[in-house]
């Protein structure tokens, strides 16, 4: 048994008087607040630098005002009276507004801020795939017959890859389920720093929406990747780039500091670190490689931005061209891992409860998290084979190579947990299946990238698109999915509609499969990632992938159509309508403001499925439990 922590506290959440809420509407305050910062810094640098033919925007004057107009923006939100005057010995004054408006406004409630970050990563996610149905348009015939340049169309293939990595695949379970369900299944009452919590949300909006202006200043060209020395001939959107993902990046920061205390100082007593349920394991471990790896990026971001604006010349000739590459990968390939760990974690949560059977060898799946968290710093070279020689491709091909087999850990663990087991083929458990195939195909053609003569030859082809969609969107995405439809019924206390549920997991697994399966083919045939116009003789096998995305739009679309009907009228269901064990599953669905009546007090692990007899109470309410226990009423025996 762990020692008994301490009383529960939320930190920075004290009550404060007098609180008010704006005049106007936190997110249109916000908005107009920003957008004043921006006009006045910009047009003050524009007055100092004094551009020739009358313009009235620069690149520095750009930079500038969206620092001022993200300061405005977190201001107008919320951070006035949660912040600023709190700096200035004057008390918090923010009341938070009740319903749907909630949602809109700046929240410290953990799962107020979960499902903020839930319904803005699945808005994302559907307007960069509305950017792939335009792009797969575009490549249904060997011309352009929809962007009017090359140019346009890098450029939204850029804003997709760019909004897909950094604004959903890197968000929406970290930021999402982390948020929302780390708390609950610690036991916890909310995040140890509630208000850098409600902080953290509100930079993704402004993150995702400065990557989406990138056409108002020409667009970017370099691809999520912002590879140097390209980037500098990119137009001036590119700035957008470095400013957008520098924002998205430090809201991920800021959520791993969340995570990683609170695991660490408010677990229930009783949840101690043997009995920490595996999705909290995966999150601890993708905040540490996040704690560890954004700053990174972000100071890569910081000098590419300086190269462009003053100029510094770190990447230019007078620096080291190909040090962004580096740099890059430093954080490029752990982020596969921050991606895939929080998926990881979802298969081992709903395979047991489906499979009614406890979790097997689950300690060999911790040892895999932590063996990947610190192999994973290890293998960012593979990216680059094609700029170096062939005796440094040797050890980077040899961690690469033994990175999968704490990865294949995951695989067993899932194998042995439904051996023999007495599966439930509900929508969650379907999807996990598919998450496990997809991920497995991803990893089979990431050994033949890994290997340095087959890299060479198919680099910077489909084959990597089609490699690299099999691990996010075949692993993560699917995985996302299988949390929605099993957590769903906690967050809002509604089912989804199971028959629907199935068919558009069936329909997204063939429309996926359908797509990526013939991009190894089309990559091996000659076709290049990233490029509008290809030759003639590739037309046919475009337009068939072209279709099949086409498919896998639609079945999408109608997935989150059944969420949105469940959410608003599902059928109600109880607490725990799976029969889960995890302490989320203990409280009301959905949840109190605090979680629960009572901090509980932690007795049994929470995997113990399939026991012969009667299975134990998993917890107690903390009341219950005394230093002394006292003494059984009169006539009361055993």
């Amino acid at each position: 048994m762990a020692t008994e922590m301490g009383a529960q506290h939320t930190g920075e959440k004290e009550e404060s008087a007098p609180q008010h809420r704006p005049s106007l509407p936190p997110v249109l305050r916000g908005m107009v607040w920003g957008g004043i910062a921006f006009a006045l810094l910009n047009f003050f640098v524009i007055a100092i630098q004094r551009p020739e033919y009358g313009a009235l925007v620069s690149e520095v004057s750009v930079s500038v005002g969206m620092g001022g107009a993200l300061i405005g923006w977190l201001l107008g939100i919320g951070g006035y009276e949660t912040w600023l005057l709190p700096w200035f010995g004057r008390p918090a004054a923010w009341r938070e507004p009740e319903g749907w408006q909630r949602y809109f406004s700046f929240s410290t409630d953990h799962k107020v801020i979960g499902i903020q970050y839930l319904i803005t990563a699945t808005g994302t996610f559907l307007v960069a795939g509305m950017v792939a149905m335009a792009m797969r348009y575009n490549l249904m015939t060997p011309s352009l017959n929809l962007f009017p340049t090359s140019v346009a169309y890098e450029s939204a293939v850029s804003i997709h890859g760019t909004l897909m990595l950094f604004a959903v695949s890197v968000v929406a379970i970290v930021g999402g389920f982390g948020n929302y369900f780390v708390p609950l299944m610690i036991g916890a009452k909310d995040m140890v720093f509630p208000r850098l919590n409600g902080i953290s949300y509100w930079l993704i909006p402004f993150g995702v929406l400065t990557i989406l202006l990138s056409p108002l200043l020409g667009g970017f060209v370099t691809g999520w990747t912002g590879y140097e020395p390209l980037a500098a001939r990119s137009p001036s959107g590119q700035i957008f780039y470095y400013i957008g993902v520098f924002t998205l990046g430090l809201s991920s920061l800021l959520t791993a500091v969340n995570v990683i205390a609170t695991t660490v100082f408010l677990r229930a007593p009783g949840v101690t670190w043997g009995r920490l349920p595996m999705f909290v394991w995966a999150m601890l471990v993708t905040s540490l490689l996040n704690l560890y790896w954004v700053p990174s990026i972000g100071t890569t971001f910081i000098l590419g931005l300086l190269d462009r604006l003053v100029p510094t010349d770190f990447f230019g000739q007078g620096g080291l061209p190909l040090a962004w590459q580096s740099l890059f990968w430093l954080f490029g390939h752990p982020e596969v891992y921050i991606i895939m760990l929080p998926a990881w974690g979802i298969w081992l949560e709903v395979l047991p409860v489906f499979a009614r059977k406890t979790l097997f060898a689950q300690r060999w799946a911790l040892i895999g998290f932590i063996v990947i968290m610190l192999m994973s710093n290890l293998v960012w070279a593979h990216h680059m084979f094609t700029d170096m020689g062939n005796a440094e491709m040797i050890p980077f091909m040899l961690f690469t190579e033994l990175i999968s087999i704490p990865t294949g850990f995951m695989y067993l663990v899932a194998l042995g947990t439904m051996w023999r087991s007495r599966i439930r083929l509900t929508t969650p458990m379907i999807l996990v299946l598919m998450s496990l195939f997809n991920f497995l195909i991803g990893g089979l053609s990431g050994v033949f990238l890994a290997d340095g003569p087959v890299n060479l030859a198919v680099h910077d082809s489909y084959f990597v698109v089609a490699h690299f969609h099999y691990t996010i969107i075949g692993g993560m995405v699917f995985a996302w999915l299988a949390g929605m439809y099993y957590w769903l019924p906690k967050i809002t206390g509604h089912a989804i509609n199971e028959v629907w549920g199935k068919i558009n997991a069936v329909a997204i697994f063939i429309g996926f499969n359908a797509t990526f399966g013939q991009m190894f083919l089309a990559g091996m045939h000659g076709m290049n990632r990233r490029i509008a116009l290809y030759p003639a003789y590739l037309a046919h096998q475009n337009l068939w992938i072209s279709i099949s995305a086409f498919v896998l739009g639609a079945a999408f679309a109608s997935t989150m159509v059944n969420f949105g009907i469940a959410w608003v009228r599902g059928r109600q269901v109880g607490a725990n309508p799976w029969d889960a064990k995890t302490l989320e599953w203990k409280t009301a669905s959905p949840p109190p403001k605090e979680n629960f009546e009572e901090i509980p007090v932690v007795t049994e692990g929470f995997y113990g499925y399939g026991n012969a007899g009667a299975e134990p109470e998993i917890f107690v309410p903390r009341v219950a439990v005394a230093a002394d226990p006292p003494a059984p009423p009169t006539g009361v025996s055993g």
